[in-house]
């Protein structure tokens, strides 16, 4: 047996109490430059990453530790234990002299245990645990042990706590991982990764000692590097196409050289719990040289790992907590620059804000971002569903919110006010593009279709995300019409005045022919709907037919167009006495049977008027007065010229399906309608 006698600053001179057998102890003493270091350091391959590995072995004598149970752990040796070192659940039967010559606290621990128990010894709280120290003193008998990227961090902390520094022997444990960690650990991709996971349990020692920082930083320097000086191996499964594998469509069968993509580090980096991931992110961003869209696809990758179901708008999982937190990192670190992330992988994101109830913050975020490029986006990805305390099936609100980013991105442009730095990055200067209204008309066009077949959507709502995007011009209304009728359809109980308003948002001078079919035989709509497509597909074929323009028509034909006030171009307003009622009335069948005949007789009369393109226009001039008397005659003898031109007041422009003043002064026939409603067809 031996003892601890005068401890000095630290350092204690052991006293032996026998001879020391130099066959059973033998302590080698390392020497401690890299050039031993590196004749004991090597690679193994390892079959989870298939990446070689770096490890350190040191120590030359065999491994005489044994297990007694879970919670046993002894040397075999020819003297007996004279220490028992207590961690955890753990005990230790071990010898003072190896391990007090390299410990400075164990042998201040043993200075300051009683004489009625100084072979007990404590130690709840050393980070590593039992396997820790285990390789710690297995390093003090001079065994072989083996460290790696998995081990490592910890054997580290355990040589910190334990106080095994230069200081009380040369070449001790700390000064060798340090090296170690330098000069192999932090140099290596996947090893830094591995290093940087198993700091997770090790806090605020990883903290203290660099260790987190150091992995971090090499970690996102090697991210940051040309990829062409990429000579690492690394995890890369999607977008595999033969020339990215280094083979052409049309292999010769000479392997070409392998092109590293900028992305290469990506799917290795998400390995990483979220708050290592985000100071990874955090410090590639801060070094400037890596692409806004390239951080991106990292962030999608990560959240489409991390979040099971978030691919198809379902959040799995029971742990609500860690999800959210997860959520609102990814949110935190998304670049700045417009068009770095797909606008469906910001939906996604909103929808899981939305499901995990991340808080305002969020959300406002995202509809922002969402909103600047909604003209990538689909109609499905606009689909959001409703908040349970609602009656509605689909989140309309939100919708409306991101329609209004989308337009104020070019009244923004147009202002001097001034805008936050990080908002003018994500809106692009200059006025939004004409190709980027027509795809956002486009989408509101098809959202409003799909969201009219809810029973429960208001008309205020569907009237004014519509009037939102009535400002952008496109081709053709049919979108629009499509919804109205989708509308009406499902909604068949509102009022007159109703159907007026949601009428009012289309131009039936730009519906298609097809659909100007379709709506003539629409029972849904108003009759001044239904009359004003007949008239303009009347007037198109007249002026297709003569070969001039709207602007070329004569008074006669041009008197029938509605003003942008709600006149026309032509005399005093109409003296009728019909009432509102009667104009947004559907017409009976024998009214639609005689406008249809009428305008067809015209459209035939048109045609065969038009077909000699060199008459003259005293011609063009007689076919355009046959036109417009013929419609004038018509509508005075159903009863749909007053009801036409008759309408109380102006009623504003966003549409042609206002009406206007009578071009003519005629009194309009009192006949009397039938009752018998003709069935039209919807194709909604």
């Amino acid at each position: 047996m031996f003892s601890v006698v005068g401890l000095n600053g630290g350092r204690g001179k052991i006293k032996s109490n026998m001879e020391w057998d130099s066959r059973v102890w033998n302590l080698k003493h390392f020497r401690s430059d890299e050039h031993y270091l590196a004749s004991v350091c090597g690679e193994v391959t390892t079959d989870l990453t298939f990446a070689r590995m770096k490890f350190m072995k040191l120590g030359s004598k065999p491994d005489s530790f044994q297990t007694d149970g879970n919670n046993v752990r002894y040397v075999v040796a020819e003297l007996a234990a004279d220490m028992v070192v207590n961690i955890g659940d753990v005990k230790f039967y071990l010898h003072k002299f190896p391990l007090l010559s390299k410990s400075i606290r164990l042998q201040r621990l043993v200075s300051n245990t009683d004489e009625q128990n100084n072979e007990q010894i404590n130690i709840p709280d050393i980070p590593g645990g039992p396997d820790a120290f285990e390789i710690c003193a297995k390093f003090c008998y001079g065994m072989t042990v083996t460290l790696n990227a998995y081990n490592v961090v910890a054997v580290r902390c355990a040589a910190e706590y334990l106080e095994m520094h230069e200081t009380i022997e040369k070449g001790n444990l700390v000064y060798k991982i340090e090296v170690f960690l330098n000069s192999s650990i932090f140099r290596s991709w996947k090893d830094s990764i591995i290093a940087l996971q198993t700091t997770k349990s090790l806090h605020p020692w990883c903290e203290e000692l660099k260790v987190i920082s150091h992995c971090v930083d090499s970690i996102a320097s090697k991210a940051c590097i040309d990829p062409s000086k990429v000579e690492w191996s690394y995890t890369y499964n999607r977008k595999k196409l033969p020339s990215e594998n280094g083979i052409e469509a049309h292999w010769n069968g000479v392997r070409k050289h392998h092109t590293v993509p900028k992305d290469w580090w990506v799917e290795d980096m998400c390995e990483l719990e979220i708050d290592f991931y985000e100071r990874v992110i955090v410090t590639i961003k801060t070094k400037g040289r890596m692409p806004g869209n390239v951080i991106g696809e990292a962030l999608k990758a990560y959240t489409l790992k991390r979040l099971p179901g978030f691919s198809k708008g379902i959040i799995q999982g029971d742990d609500v907590v860690k999800n959210r937190s997860l959520v609102d990192t990814i949110i935190s670190l998304l670049p700045t620059e417009k068009g770095s992330v797909p606008c469906s992988f910001l939906v996604k994101l909103l929808k899981a804000v939305l499901v995990l109830d991340s808080g305002e913050m969020g959300k406002r975020e995202l509809v922002r971002r969402i909103g600047v490029q909604l003209d990538e986006a689909s109609i499905a990805d606009l689909l959001i569903q409703a908040p349970a305390e609602e009656n509605g099936m689909y989140d309309v609100d939100i919708v409306k919110l991101m329609v209004e980013e989308f337009v104020m991105q070019e009244k923004s442009a147009q202002t001097d006010l001034p805008v936050a730095e990080e908002l003018r990055e994500i809106r692009s200067p200059g006025l939004v593009s004409d190709i980027s209204k027509l795809a956002v008309a486009k989408l509101v066009d098809g959202y409003l279709t799909e969201i009219a077949r809810d029973p429960n959507l208001p008309l205020s709502k569907f009237v004014d995300l519509a009037e939102m995007v009535s400002g952008f011009s496109r081709e053709t209304h049919d979108g629009l019409y499509r919804a109205i009728d989708m509308y009406l359809k499902e909604h068949p109980d509102i009022s007159k005045s109703e159907k007026k308003r949601i009428c009012r948002l289309m131009d039936c001078k730009k519906l298609s022919v097809d659909a100007c079919t379709h709506a003539v035989q629409n029972e849904r709509l108003p009759l001044r709907v239904v009359v004003q497509v007949l008239f303009f597909e009347q007037v198109r074929a007249t002026t297709s037919s003569a070969g001039g323009t709207r602007s070329d028509l004569s008074g006669n034909v041009r008197a029938l167009f509605p003003l942008e006030n709600g006149g026309s171009h032509g005399s005093s307003r109409s003296a009728t006495t019909n009432t509102e009622e009667d104009w947004d009335a559907v017409p009976t069948a024998e009214e639609l049977k005689a406008l249809k005949g009428e305008l067809a007789s015209l459209r035939l009369g048109a045609g065969s008027g038009g077909s000699d393109r060199n008459g003259s226009e005293d011609a063009k001039s007689s076919i355009e007065k046959a036109a417009a008397s013929k419609v004038k005659g018509l509508l005075m003898s159903k009863k749909i010229f007053s009801k036409l031109w008759s309408s109380k007041g102006g009623q504003g422009e966003n549409s042609s399906s206002d009406t206007s003043e009578s071009p003519g002064s005629g009194n309009p026939e009192d006949t009397k309608s039938t009752p018998f409603r003709n069935s039209r067809h919807s194709v909604s």
